[in-house]
């Protein structure tokens, strides 16, 4: 990523814009702790009270609004841009969550009594899960609804990491001219996309905490990219 010197020391320079994530509301899985990668599920109502409160806060914060939308393609990413109040300008799968595999639909204690052993997403990812792991299944929801849930081989740190840099991309041109660039997501990618930004190793995403519905800043200073507001 190679950007101009920030506008900030340059009065001749429009000044960089600030690229704003989101992460959607609460779903199901969200509350039971099983892994959401791929697994298209939608918010729950609270999920969705979440998001109208989160697009509140946003509006408050960029009165102006944003030049571009950038959303996951996944149904609740989707559901919570519009909910809050931001119609999708790029739907991509650039910004669909981690690829967890195995771990797929499953919490961590299910994946501990599978294995035997202690799992890690961040420090063993999802390609080091057993094979016994894999397969389909069908989950039904409280209400009735059903969704298929598909334990495949699963996408590493760093290939989850090259999908952000290629959604980064995608923001530049109008964070460049000086436009405000809102992306909804999903809590792993979301925090993996910032260390990018940072230009620092994906793993330093475990390190960051987000919460359902909360959205952080980025952008550059002096020069640097860095985080300007964090789970707010």
């Amino acid at each position: 990523m190679s950007d101009a010197t920030n506008a900030e020391t340059d009065v001749d320079v429009v000044p960089f814009g600030e690229l704003v994530l989101l992460r959607h509301g609460q779903t199901l899985w969200s509350e039971s702790g099983q892994y959401t990668g791929r697994t298209n599920i939608p918010l729950t109502d609270e999920g969705g009270a979440q998001a109208v409160a989160a697009g509140v806060r946003l509006r408050a914060a960029y009165p102006d609004g944003f030049a571009t939308v950038i959303t996951s393609d996944l149904r609740r990413a989707v559901q919570t841009a519009k909910l809050a109040g931001f119609e999708p300008s790029i739907e991509t799968p650039e910004l669909e969550e981690w690829d967890y595999g195995g771990a797929e639909g499953r919490t961590r204690e299910e994946i501990f009594q599978a294995m035997g052993m202690q799992w890690d997403v961040w420090a063993d990812g999802p390609l080091s899960l057993s094979d016994a792991l894999s397969g389909e299944h069908v989950e039904m929801f409280p209400d009735g609804s059903e969704v298929t849930v598909v334990n495949g081989r699963g996408e590493s740190l760093e290939d989850a990491a090259t999908r952000t840099r290629r959604a980064i991309e995608l923001a530049m041109p109008t964070l460049q001219a000086g436009g405000n660039v809102l992306m909804v997501a999903h809590a792993h990618i979301l925090r993996i996309l910032t260390s990018q930004w940072l230009e620092l190793e994906p793993v330093f995403g475990r390190k960051l905490k987000l919460d359902t519905a909360q959205y952080c800043v980025l952008g550059w200073y002096k020069g640097d990219h860095v985080i300007k507001g964090w789970n707010k």
